[in-house]
């Protein structure tokens, strides 16, 4: 049964990318990247080039993942309403465009760490300064995929809700990340200089945006296309 399989699929993805996220972005960027010391981030990386490899092969596999989760998830809620869940996979697929972006500075990043003769014409300070910066971009760019990211999870939130067989808590804690990843994600973007109230507004949706995409994950993974659905 194809919505089984595609339910499956989801499920299986969402899961890795929760587990490979923590690793690359929770663990990994975490612990080497000190906010506003470039010499003790660039000591980090450069001490632990492997760790930070690892941590770019992860979000490699977060990419990919995100990709398959887009079809996957069109798949399965194409019978419910077929022109919002293509509209959700092609908010995902963009949202995967702009970490891929993303990504790429984080390459930079892994080169600058390194012995290339090309570097040597720059003081370690600069080479400091630029990593920095490219770590910052990075972080600058994903933030902006999230916004994005927050129109996928709306759209998706909205058929859960509106679907009778996915059950409804699903689809609250699905509208309620949305509007968390928008509104943190915008903050940052635009106004940078509130951190504080940023920082309270990740308190305040941490439960639905880490509950609302791995429940349904789960609840996929166990129960989706397991039986029939309203159209």
């Amino acid at each position: 049964m194809a919505e089984r399989k595609s339910a499956l699929t989801a499920g299986i993805s969402l899961i890795i990318m929760a587990l490979v996220s923590f690793f690359s972005y929770g663990f990994v960027h975490g612990s080497l990247v000190v906010k506003g010391n470039a010499g003790a981030t660039f000591n980090n990386i450069v001490s632990s080039s492997g760790l930070f490899k690892a941590e770019i092969f992860g979000w490699v596999i977060i990419l990919i993942s995100d990709i398959v989760v887009a079809w996957a998830l069109y798949i399965f809620l194409k019978p419910m309403n077929k022109n919002l869940s293509l509209l959700g996979a092609w908010l995902r697929l963009t949202y995967s465009a702009i970490l891929g972006i993303a990504i790429l500075n984080l390459i930079v990043v892994l080169h600058l760490s390194g012995s290339g003769t090309y570097l040597a014409s720059f003081q370690t300070e600069q080479i400091q300064s630029l990593m920095m910066l490219f770590l910052e971009a990075f972080e600058s760019i994903w933030s902006i995929g999230l916004i994005v990211f927050g129109g996928h999870l709306l759209i998706i939130g909205y058929v859960a809700l509106k679907s009778g067989s996915i059950p409804k808590v699903i689809g609250i804690l699905l509208l309620l990340a949305a509007i968390g990843y928008i509104i943190i994600h915008l903050s940052k973007t635009f106004l940078p200089q509130y951190d504080g109230a940023i920082a309270i507004l990740n308190l305040v949706f941490a439960i639905p945006m880490i509950a609302g995409e791995l429940g349904f994950g789960i609840w996929l993974l166990l129960r989706g296309g397991k039986f029939p659905k309203s159209a």
